[in-house]
């Protein structure tokens, strides 16, 4: 029993000397974190931690990087519209939607392309506290730092749209077997209807209820064209 009171005192008698390493690691990281928001301003992620780990699990994934100018733009308008219809009008979070959200008791349609962009690319996968906390900070810092048109293609060249499959112009030769320059309004409202759940849904044999989400990926694109709420990535 004496024993094991020695030792609980020892490990808290040690705390205070472990504080500023880990106060130090925390800064070290936050910094880490601050100065690749700022290189992936100008420059789309080439890859992220969960591409790295679909990869360590498949062997291979299938990812190739296109700019902005070589996506179709109805592809961007489906996108947005399918999952985040007040991109341009937020600053990361839509505070009408999480509103919503709470309201019905879910978190379904509260989060944004930003915040799924900052989770995406610089966190992990998997529901926790710790990466929700990294999330909220990040993902103001990245709509700070970041255009809005580079925001959305990032997030169309790293997006999950099957198993092993990233990126609209992976997922458009894949699926369709064309350039993601040159997919037809049906073709890019199918790919927005199969998010987020791509490894469930099928933009080839879709049920009728990733159908139906097409559908309304393909008004809701041409409305939000009409209304301007895709002026801020269509320049």
């Amino acid at each position: 029993m004496a024993k094991k009171r020695s030792l609980s005192r020892s490990r808290f008698n040690a705390l205070p000397k472990l504080r500023p390493w880990i106060r130090r690691i925390g800064l070290g990281i936050l910094a880490a974190l601050g100065l690749l928001i700022v290189i992936y301003s100008v420059v789309t992620p080439p890859i992220t931690p969960y591409m790295l780990a679909e990869r360590a699990r498949l062997g291979e994934i299938s990812h190739q990087t296109v700019d902005m100018d070589d996506i179709a733009p109805v592809m961007a308008r489906s996108v947005v519209a399918a999952e985040d219809a007040n991109f341009c009008r937020h600053w990361g979070f839509d505070m009408r939607a999480i509103r919503s959200a709470v309201a019905e008791g879910s978190n379904r349609g509260a989060s944004t392309l930003s915040q799924q962009v900052a989770k995406n690319v610089f966190l992990w996968q998997g529901r926790s506290w710790v990466r929700k906390a990294l999330e909220a900070v990040l993902t103001p810092a990245v709509e700070l730092v970041w255009t809005k048109r580079h925001l959305l293609e990032v997030y169309l060249n790293v997006a999950e749209f099957g198993e092993g499959i990233f990126g609209v112009q992976a997922a458009a030769q894949h699926y369709f077997r064309v350039d993601a320059a040159d997919l037809s309004p049906s073709q890019a409202a199918r790919l927005a209807a199969i998010l987020p759940d791509p490894k469930r849904r099928d933009p080839i044999r879709p049920t009728k209820f990733v159908d139906g989400r097409a559908r309304a990926a393909a008004s809701g694109a041409a409305t939000i064209r009409a209304d301007g709420r895709s002026q801020c990535f269509e320049g």
